[in-house]
């Protein structure tokens, strides 16, 4: 875990200089779209001076497949299952986005029960979401120990997610108007003894990964992202948060049932915009998410039985017009342009998604920094390259 070699699978490019050429002459480097150090297909191409970077520039699109044209084919039912692919770490946020666009445009009420619902199960992804990252990002540094507790977390939670939509991954919950269906018999006692058991074992990471300090030499002061780059680039979630951007959409434009969680809703706020400020807003987010979900749980059990959706038409038709709806997903903010012509398709349904922001701001956070750094500033962005290509 030290700062001062090149990372692996960039030692070939490195040897391939002549023998008459200098260290310092710049060198373009392709970090991609295969290297095993990306989350996924995303190819960097780095521009080298020795071992450090002057310019870089990422490359997207090669896993493209088209989400927003398939919208328009598909009536407003059939959009979820596409919506809910692109970022698959957060698929029951990126479902809840989409039928709130088309609620939005309805003018719907959705059931009380089926909001609080909506925003225990949100926040139970968001845990899910976070751990993976909370493991897979030392695991990158060189620490392998933290993958094995958030995975152990996280099959805690999948398996109280899974019993109540049927999916591990792609949940297909989310309905115009509600949920799938009401909850199983003894769910609510069972996903709050997860919640507990979860909650009850998070300070591993705070002793573990925080308190290890070759982890905080690797990350502090590395990769800075200024506040007025971070808004430039329209950075959002826990990675503009760490750089001083005190934004959330749940408190600061409610929706959902978090006008009601504001006693508990508690926002990670940093102000050094490095690698180890990412990581603290992560796991602190992770933490108070766990608490939103044992208060939507509490809620839950003081609500008298109802419907937890509405009755829709064989056909459902949006009335001609557009609305654009944003969510607080796990990685960011998402955005939904719904342009309707009346018809049982979307005329256009445009996703903002929080990864493509995010990632841009490598240009200016990679340049000045040496290669052996590029995978933790690279990995403390937190995308997924699914939600960057869509």
């Amino acid at each position: 875990m030290t700062s001062a070699g090149p990372v692996r699978g960039e030692t070939s490019a490195v040897v391939g200089l002549g023998a008459g050429d200098s260290a310092d002459t710049d060198m373009v480097l392709n970090i991609g779209p295969q290297h095993p150090s990306t989350h996924g297909v995303l190819r960097l191409r780095l521009r080298m001076q020795g071992e450090r970077i002057t310019a870089a520039e990422p490359v997207v699109g090669y896993m493209h497949r088209g989400a927003e044209k398939l919208f328009e084919a598909r009536d407003y039912r059939q959009i979820v299952v596409l919506a809910n692919r692109h970022d698959w770490l957060s698929a029951f946020s990126n479902e809840l986005g989409v039928v709130h666009a088309v609620e939005t445009m309805l003018g719907m009420e959705v059931p009380v029960r089926a909001v609080w619902l909506r925003t225990l199960l949100a926040e139970l992804n968001r845990v899910l979401n976070h751990l993976m990252f909370l493991g897979s990002y030392p695991l990158e540094l060189g620490g392998m120990t933290p993958v094995f507790y958030a995975f152990r977390e996280r099959e805690e939670l999948q398996a109280v997610m899974e019993e109540v939509s049927g999916g591990r991954m792609h949940y297909m919950f989310n309905r115009v108007g509600g949920l799938k269906e009401d909850l199983p018999a003894g769910w609510t006692r069972r996903a709050a003894a997860a919640v507990a058991a979860v909650r009850s074992r998070m300070g591993v990471f705070d002793d573990l990964v925080l308190g290890n300090e070759i982890f905080r030499a690797r990350t502090r002061g590395v990769g800075v992202l200024p506040r007025e780059t971070a808004q430039a680039y329209g950075v959002s979630g826990p990675v503009a948060r760490a750089s001083g951007l005190d934004f959330d959409l749940r408190r600061d434009e409610p929706y959902l049932a978090y006008g009601e969680l504001a006693d508990v809703l508690r926002v990670a706020v940093r102000q050094e915009g490095d690698c180890l400020a990412r990581f603290e807003c992560l796991l602190e987010q992770t933490h108070n998410a766990l608490e939103l979900a044992e208060a939507c749980l509490g809620r839950l059990a003081e609500l008298p039985p109802g419907p937890v959706n509405q009755r829709l038409p064989k056909v459902l038709k949006a009335p001609e017009g557009h609305v654009y709806t944003w969510t607080e997903n796990p990685l960011g903010l998402n955005g939904y342009h719904l342009v309707s012509r009346g018809e049982k398709t979307p005329w256009r349904l445009k996703l903002r998604s929080a990864s493509f922001n995010n990632v841009q701001a490598l240009t200016e956070l990679l340049p000045g920094c040496l290669v052996a750094d590029m995978v933790a500033i690279l990995g403390s962005l937190f995308f997924v390259v699914g939600d960057i290509d869509k």
